[in-house]
């Protein structure tokens, strides 16, 4: 038999060898058995609540505070009304604003985490806040911000002396309103939630090639290009999920704004409970809830697309790098008509 006679007599015995190994494979694979409790149990608590509340803000509200099973589009028409329209923009601007503040924090602290030889000890010091009850540690910040709190005792404090002086001015000291205001809110909003700004900038700013700053600095960059041009394009994943970390638990948010705001600082979340527990009207806040659910299932397909992107990126960059090292130019053309 000739070798060409042969050639296809062995690929037919690889394919069916091939075909054997993946049907033995597939008897031998407990994995799907093992996966059928997680997906159900994400199906019973996580995919049924969500049909839930979807279902209760088509429906009618009920008489009694239940609702009943009659189609309708109240529920949406009454969130176009203007006062529940400047709570969503108030939420908005929040949410948007303590989570660049918490980015912006959480670059350098992440960045040094990263660069440092105690990266355990400083991992430690950031999970902490987590092992201590989120309510407590809402109460101490009202301690420290109330109007004989630790802040206003230390103003007091300065304000004799100056007084003492002949700098200060006045007959009494006034307290500072920093208690139940937006500013408190924000505070308390940033304090909560900056170890999930600080984590995944850490992740990010940990696996990257610090080697491309200095390439950066060797071809004329001053230090704070390479870091503004090289360093967080490098890491923008990381900042992309510290984002979504932190805009989405913040814009949902009811215990902070509840705690330490005011009146002119109610919020979504402030809304939704009351609907249930004050008014009883379900479908609105069903309704509500829908809104931060889909607002959140958004920015979290944004931030996968966005790791993919950079995952493919990443990749068509290695395969020129080995191209190029081997000086192999016709692989490195086929990799860069494939992208193209």
């Amino acid at each position: 038999m000739s070798e060409k006679d042969e050639t296809p007599k062995l690929s037919a015995d690889l394919k069916l060898a091939k075909a054997a190994r993946g049907a033995k494979y597939k008897k031998t694979n407990p994995g799907p058995f093992y996966a059928w409790p997680m997906g159900l149990w994400f199906s019973i608590f996580f995919i049924v609540p969500i049909v839930i509340i979807v279902a209760y803000s088509f429906m009618t509200r009920d008489v009694y505070g239940g609702v009943e099973p009659k189609f309708t589009l109240k529920a949406y028409k009454q969130m176009f009304d203007p006062a529940y329209g400047k709570i969503f923009l108030r939420t908005l601007w929040i949410a948007a604003f303590s989570s660049i503040v918490s980015i912006l924090i959480a670059l350098p602290c992440g960045y040094a985490m990263a660069r440092s030889r105690h990266q355990t000890i400083f991992l430690i010091l950031v999970i902490i806040p987590f092992l201590t009850n989120s309510l407590i540690r809402i109460f101490a910040w009202m301690t420290i911000l109330g109007d004989n709190g630790l802040l206003n005792g230390i103003l007091h404090f300065f304000w004799n002396i100056g007084h003492t002086l002949g700098i200060a001015k006045g007959s009494a000291f006034v307290p500072h309103k920093f208690m139940f205001t937006q500013g408190a809110i924000i505070l308390v909003s940033i304090y909560m939630y900056l170890p999930y700004a600080i984590l995944p900038v850490f992740t990010a700013v940990d696996r990257f090639d610090f080697s491309l700053l200095e390439a950066a600095r060797d071809l004329g960059a001053t230090k704070m290009q390479s870091m503004t041009k090289v360093l967080i394009p490098g890491v923008k994943s990381g900042i992309v999920s510290a984002l979504i970390f932190t805009f989405i638990p913040i814009f949902g948010s009811y215990t902070v704004p509840q705690m330490v705001g005011g009146k002119d600082s109610y919020m979504l979340g402030n809304i939704i409970v009351d609907q249930v527990q004050k008014v009883r009207n379900w479908p609105l806040a069903s309704a509500f809830s829908l809104v931060i659910t889909v607002i959140s299932m958004v920015a979290i397909l944004w931030m996968l697309a966005s790791n993919r992107k950079d995952a493919n990126l990443k990749k068509v960059s290695t395969k020129e790098d080995v191209a190029a090292n081997t000086n192999t130019p016709l692989l490195a053309g086929k990799t860069l008509g494939g992208v193209k």
